[in-house]
């Protein structure tokens, strides 16, 4: 039985999604799930339950050790690497630029807390511009708040 990690099982799988002509898109709709879920737990930031690895096994002719990668759980940690992709660099421009400003505007509004990462949705959207489309990423995470 051969062991493979998530990050390779993520690019086999990718690679496979490819080979079909399948979009992101296309492959969240068709195991039923949200679509930027679906892209991070494929690429291994999330384990994956088993009937959902199953159905993303027989959709992409993936073989077991893939799909057992997929449902273990992950080490979440942050990638250097990844961190200096232009795009990725971006979202933590963004977030230095704004995350202050965030930090003030949630304690202003709910208290003292957080915006929880876990209880959390994301979603990802276009919207046309006549100027040049524009690229919607929405945050919603439930507030926790500090509990002494």
């Amino acid at each position: 039985m051969s062991t493979i990690d998530k990050e390779e099982a993520g690019q086999i799988l990718n690679d496979a999604r490819l080979e079909k002509g399948l979009t992101w898109r296309e492959l969240a709709e068709q195991i039923d799930k949200p679509l930027v879920w679906t892209v991070a737990a494929l690429l291994g930031k999330h384990p994956v339950p088993q009937a959902t690895a199953q159905a993303v096994a027989e959709i992409l002719n993936l073989d077991a050790d893939v799909t057992r990668a997929l449902e273990r759980q992950p080490y979440r940690i942050a990638d250097v690497d990844l961190a200096t992709d232009p795009t990725v660099y971006r979202f933590h421009e963004a977030l230095d630029v704004y995350g202050q400003a965030l930090k003030e505007l949630i304690h202003e509004e709910f208290g003292d807390g957080i915006m929880s990462a876990i209880n959390f949705n994301v979603d990802f959207a276009r919207q046309e511009d006549p100027q040049g489309d524009r690229i919607v990423v929405t945050f919603n995470g439930k507030f926790l708040p500090y509990q002494w």
